[in-house]
């Protein structure tokens, strides 16, 4: 049974930085066709943020290229999101995803709020 757990979700001010964390049990994070960070903001519908296959080709959404990485450790088995030069319409919910065909599964989301 797959899990995804999320944390690191918090209140920060524009321009700050958060590091989003999505711990995976059940599988290894390796074995994953991709994993991704998605989010959510109020009113609008969930949109990708970033990707990572198991290979370890990632993308970005144009609107966080530069200020977002994301990253694996192999050693927690954990999905990482590090958010920089945060902006207040970073503001969402974010979600991890994994994709192991033809299965996808999702954590329970982790609340990101930015203040002007």
């Amino acid at each position: 049974q797959v899990q995804l757990v999320e944390s690191g979700g918090g209140l920060v001010q524009a321009g700050g930085s958060l590091t989003l964390s999505c711990a995976a049990s059940g599988r290894s994070i390796f074995s994953f066709n991709t994993m991704a960070w998605y989010r959510q903001a109020p009113g609008k519908p969930r949109e990708s943020v970033a990707g990572i296959t198991s290979g370890g080709n990632t993308n970005y959404a144009d609107s966080v290229k530069g200020r977002f990485t994301i990253s694996r450790a192999s050693a927690k088995n954990t999905l990482y999101l590090l958010m920089t030069s945060l902006k207040p319409e970073d503001t969402a919910v974010y979600y991890c995803n994994a994709y192991y065909s033809p299965y996808a599964y999702w954590g329970q989301g982790t609340q990101v709020t930015v203040s002007s």
